[in-house]
């Protein structure tokens, strides 16, 4: 059993980073770069005010990134019949969904906490507060992962369901878009430790609520 979980991490983490041959895993870092690279122009060149937003305007960026690839978390496998064929096999849609978080998290994050290193120089931030958004991305991008595998279940099948995908992850993002960039202001490790501890608790439920919404969906 462990072997197929293997095989079929790697098969989800080959489809979210090669996009079948159409380069989808530079998409999310492109965007998170240009979004960092055009706040500048959009507010002016003052460095107070540039690092006072620079923080939030990567968790934006960040949370708009992971939004992206929502409409090949699900849709597609529950489309071909994937789901009843792992189902045969005795792997249950829990099992299914958590490896898609985790796949989602690995195609995602990593990537855009490297592509933080040049977006807080574009913003002017100092070093301090580059080590404290590489901790808030770090506790969490997985809620942000686990919340769109969920969000991606529950609208597959539905027609439009990757544009309500989007519609529906943002507003239910924002707690862990406040904590994160909260995590940046004075005694921001609250906002850490909160940031990190909705994580969890998205972590923990997105597989049932993703599993019984797939259920469905094939029903």
């Amino acid at each position: 059993m462990i072997r197929i979980f293997a095989l079929i991490l790697k098969r989800d983490l080959a489809v979210l980073l090669l996009g079948r041959g159409q380069g989808s895993a530079l998409l999310p870092i492109l965007f998170f770069l240009a979004v960092a690279m055009l706040f500048p122009f959009a507010v002016g060149p003052e460095p107070r005010v540039l690092a006072r937003a620079g923080g939030g305007v990567i968790w934006i960026a960040a949370l708009l990134a992971a939004v992206l690839p929502l409409d090949r978390l699900i849709e597609p496998d529950l489309t071909l019949g994937a789901f009843d064929q792992w189902r045969l096999r005795g792997i249950a849609e829990e099992g299914i969904v958590a490896l898609r978080m985790l796949a989602h998290w690995l195609a995602f994050a990593p990537p855009l906490m490297l592509a933080a290193l040049p977006a807080s120089a574009l913003l002017g931030l100092p070093d301090h507060a580059l080590a404290r958004i590489e901790l808030s991305l770090l506790a969490g991008t997985p809620g942000l992962a686990a919340l769109g595998v969920t969000i991606a279940a529950v609208t597959a099948g539905l027609r439009g369901g990757a544009a309500l995908a989007g519609l529906l992850t943002i507003p239910l993002a924002v707690p862990l878009l406040i904590f994160g960039a909260g995590s940046l202001a004075a005694g921001g490790d609250s906002g850490l430790a909160l940031a990190a501890a909705a994580s969890l608790m998205l972590i923990a439920l997105g597989p049932f609520a993703g599993g019984a919404a797939i259920r469905a969906a094939r029903g």
